[in-house]
């Protein structure tokens, strides 16, 4: 196979505040490292992926999910001789800005600060690493590599339009060094990839555990249905269990496969030569062929049917959206009983949505409790 190294990052730009190398461990080893010992890191075990945390210990929470992510990047990246600790330092980082709650905590957070630059959790995970963050005597945050904060910028690729990064990061603390416009890095598209082929297979499985479907439910996706008739053999009521394991493994091994060899092709045809020729790429390189493309529909239809949209689900979205409105109308009330003069330098309403994404789902039912 043609040796891909050349069009990894090796070798770092630095870091915004300029640091010492370290001796026994690569720059992006030290960026894995300090995600990993952040305490928003940690609370990541305690925020919602679907189901609150609080209903089950087998669902997956943000920080499994993470793990699952950077266990998929990693061997995408491994295999194409490409930079598993910086796709790995991406895939734990990506969902550190998350609400609890989930997507429906952050939707209740976006309209709480809609008349105050909104809120994002892409760029709540850089507000994190850059500012939130504070462990070390010479600066603020975690001061990440240039490499690791381009991709958690682009996470979802180029930015036309910044007005939210500006208004929630300030483009001045990004001292000129991204240009937004380029394309990340193969190992940043990886990782953003890797995180749907996580959430989709899981969320399936989480959803089976939870009974909102079967896996003859599963059927009615094709991609699947071929999956599952390869063991028809070995179906037995008995196995049924270890049977749904088995097809989410074959589903991320096919997924994995296709990803690896689609991009390989990407690389040939467009002529990619060195990091350079990816920055000025015209399209995400690394990418699923057309086929999987349209399994990955399927998949999403499905779970936003019959996962995403049940009654159970929404009922507990919609709590969790209240508790989020209410402690944001509580805390700005009086903010003073909640932040510190310091946090409240950095305006009063982003500090309370700092303070609030910040929280666990029990810390913010517990206070949403002990001021209702």
């Amino acid at each position: 196979m043609k040796n891909y190294k050349k069009l990894g990052l090796f070798k770092s730009k630095g870091r915004l505040v300029k640091e010492p190398y370290s001796k026994y461990r690569s720059p992006f080893q030290r960026d894995r490292d300090r995600i990993i010992h952040s305490a928003a890191f940690r609370r990541l075990k305690h925020k919602t992926q679907v189901f609150v945390n609080t209903e089950g210990d087998h669902y997956r929470t943000r920080i499994t999910h993470s793990m699952e992510v950077a266990q998929i990047a990693r061997s995408i990246t491994r295999y194409l001789n490409l930079n598993d600790d910086l796709a790995e330092s991406l895939s734990l980082a990506h969902d550190l800005g998350h609400t609890p709650f989930g997507h429906a905590g952050e939707q209740s957070l976006n309209e709480c600060m809609i008349k105050n630059g909104g809120f994002d959790h892409n760029l709540q995970t850089l507000r994190i690493v850059m500012f939130l963050e504070n462990k070390y005597l010479k600066f603020d945050g975690l001061n990440l590599t240039i490499e690791t904060l381009d991709g958690l910028l682009k996470h979802n690729g180029p930015i036309k339009n910044y007005s939210g990064i500006n208004e929630i990061i300030g483009l001045k603390n990004l001292k000129n060094k991204f240009n937004l416009l380029e394309y990340p890095s193969l190992e940043a598209q990886i990782a953003n990839v890797s995180d749907d082929i996580a959430y989709n297979n899981h969320d399936i499985q989480d959803g089976m555990r939870a009974k909102l479907f079967t896996l003859n439910d599963l059927k009615e996706i094709n991609f699947f249905k071929d999956i599952i008739k390869s063991h028809k053999k070995n179906i037995k009521r008995k196995n049924q269990e270890v049977l749904i394991y088995q097809v989410i493994r074959d589903s991320i091994n096919l997924m994995v496969q296709d990803l690896i060899n689609t991009s390989i092709k990407n690389i040939n045809s467009l002529k990619i030569k060195d990091y350079n020729g990816i920055y000025n790429s015209r399209k995400n390189i690394v990418s699923f062929s057309s086929s999987f493309i349209n399994v990955e529909k399927e998949i999403k239809q499905f779970l936003k049917f019959k996962m995403y949209n049940n009654k159970f689900v929404l009922l507990k979205n919609n709590k969790g959206k209240l508790i989020i409105k209410k402690l944001f109308k509580e805390i700005s009330k009086k903010p003073k009983k909640y932040l510190n003069k310091d946090q409240l330098k950095k305006g009063k309403y982003r500090a309370i949505a700092d303070y609030i994404s910040g929280m666990t789902d029990r810390y913010a039912i517990n206070l949403y409790r002990n001021i209702k």
